[in-house]
């Protein structure tokens, strides 16, 4: 599959500042940049903080003033088998090093204080089938809606049964982590969502590898293109600044190519 992805950026730096920004597509075994680009208008003098170890692609900036960025690319995705049925749950001792920091809680994920309530709901299952069961009963008890600032815990989700991807993605890789199973949030570009932007999903290991889930079930993962990897939020800021700024206009368009 061959996807097409065009995102501007629009924001006013009132002072000089600088800024990091994550929007490039990540690399990835299962998808691969065919072409792209990335601009600022007016010109901006940038430094490449790419990382080699999790093909999270960044670079840092710094500017005063109105700036527009521009982000371009075409992306070929591989086949993807993303089935969780059956898929194992690993002991932690046998798990890849690089998962243990998703296995503790983190800012807006505290699955320590959902262990009881993980275990009520969900301890008959592991591995795969487990996640299918929390990615099921978030669809049946978690209304789309916009309710929840930059400060919104799993805790305050679960309590209010409602909010936007963020926290959908927060409370899954919370209750999974619950049970033991490593759990991270991606931030990606989703063919088909509707209002295009970027987007919060959710990464589990089991089986061997990471595999993705929608828990807002508005993409199939079979197009989604990965931008960063966290924690949880905070990690995977498209644009993080050091300092203060307004954004002026946003938008992200994502089709399927042919």
């Amino acid at each position: 599959m061959r996807v097409r992805i065009e995102a501007r950026l629009d924001y006013d730096f009132p002072q000089r500042v600088e800024s990091l920004l994550q929007i490039e597509v990540a690399v990835a075994d299962d998808q691969t940049v065919v072409e792209e680009r990335l601009s600022f208008t007016p010109p901006v003098a940038f430094t490449r903080r790419d990382d080699p170890a999790t093909g999270e692609r960044r670079v840092a900036f710094t500017c005063q003033g109105r700036v527009e960025i521009a982000y371009d690319a075409t992306v070929e995705i591989a086949a993807r088998d993303m089935d969780l049925a059956g898929a194992v749950q690993h002991p932690i001792a046998d798990l890849p090093v690089e998962t243990l920091p998703y296995l503790r809680g983190s800012r807006y994920c505290p699955s320590d204080t959902f262990e009881t309530i993980a275990d009520q709901k969900f301890g008959t299952s592991r591995g795969g089938d487990r996640v299918a069961a929390v990615a099921a009963w978030i669809a049946d008890h978690l209304e789309y809606r916009p309710c929840s600032d930059a400060r919104t815990t799993a805790l305050e989700t679960y309590v209010r049964r409602a909010g936007v991807c963020r926290d959908f993605a927060h409370l899954a890789i919370t209750l999974c982590r619950a049970g033991d199973i490593p759990a991270r949030v991606a931030s990606v570009y989703a063919p088909g969502l509707q209002r295009p932007d970027f987007h919060a999903v959710v990464e589990v290991f089991v089986g061997g590898r990471w595999r993705l889930l929608d828990p807002t079930h508005l993409a199939p993962v079979d197009g989604l293109v990965r931008i960063a990897y966290g924690r949880d939020a905070a990690d995977v800021a498209f644009l993080t600044i050091f300092g203060s700024a307004t954004m002026m206009a946003q938008s992200v368009a994502v089709t399927r190519v042919g």
